[in-house]
């Protein structure tokens, strides 16, 4: 697996932002999957908010001051995000 990180992001409408990575490569993605629990929720819920997406140092999405961000290669690659895996295995015992 490459290492690709995020080189612009543009939000489009509702959760989906359309995607530069750093390979050449982009793509329009509903983020929608993967704004889950409380860290997200204002993101979620505040178009606003939401819009103010942007690259942070680490070559990810992110918002705010707080660096709430979303994993690049779970955006590339189109994982399962960690949460997700986590809550999974949960329901599966």
């Amino acid at each position: 697996m490459k290492l690709v990180r995020i080189k612009d992001v543009k939000p489009l409408h509702d959760h989906v932002v359309h995607i530069w990575f750093t390979d050449g490569t982009e793509r329009d993605i509903d983020l929608e999957k993967y704004l889950h629990g409380p860290v997200f929720e204002r993101i979620k819920n505040d178009p606003d908010h939401f819009k103010s997406i942007r690259v942070t140092e680490g070559r990810t999405i992110g918002w705010g001051d707080n660096e709430v961000d979303i994993d690049p290669d779970v955006l590339y690659y189109d994982l399962t995000p960690a949460w997700a895996e986590s809550l999974e295995t949960e329901l599966a015992a």
